[in-house]
C-alpha cells in the first residue's frame, strides 16, 4: 500500500502536486495480443522507448498519488464526528482493504488535505 504523503523531492524541494502527463494516445480497447501495453513493444528506438515509458511511468506515479489524496479525502469525510452516519476507522479500513492503523493516519492525511484546499 502507498505512503499516505507523496515521496519527497529529490532537489530537496517541498514535495508538490502534479498532474498526469496527457496520454498521447489511448491503447485499444480489447487486443488480439494480450502482452501489449500502449503499444511500447512496437517503439524499436530504445531512446524513444526510453522517453515513452518514462512519460508512462511518471503518469501514472502521479495518477496514483492523486487517488492516493482522493481516497484520503473520503475517509476524513466518513469519519467526520459531525456526520450522523460516521464510520469508525475500522469501517473504513475494511472498505478499502487496509489496516485500522493506516486507515487513521489516511483519516488524518485527508482532513490536513481538506484544510489545505483552497476555497473556489
Amino acid at each position: 500500500m502507498p505512503e499516505p504523503h507523496p515521496a519527497p523531492d529529490p532537489r530537496g524541494a517541498a514535495p508538490r502536486f502534479r498532474r498526469p502527463a496527457p496520454l498521447t494516445f489511448e491503447p485499444p480497447g480489447e487486443s488480439a495480443d494480450p502482452e501489449r501495453f500502449f503499444d511500447l513493444e512496437s517503439i524499436a528506438d530504445p531512446r524513444e522507448l526510453l522517453a515513452r515509458s518514462t512519460q508512462l511511468a511518471l503518469a501514472f506515479r502521479a495518477a496514483a498519488d492523486r487517488a492516493v489524496e482522493f481516497q484520503a479525502m473520503a475517509a476524513a469525510q466518513l469519519a467526520d464526528p459531525g456526520r450522523f452516519d460516521r464510520l469508525p476507522d475500522a469501517a473504513i479500513a475494511e472498505r478499502a482493504d487496509w489496516t485500522e492503523d493506516y486507515a487513521r493516519k489516511m483519516v488524518e492525511f485527508g482532513r490536513e488535505l481538506m484544510r489545505n484546499r483552497p476555497v473556489d
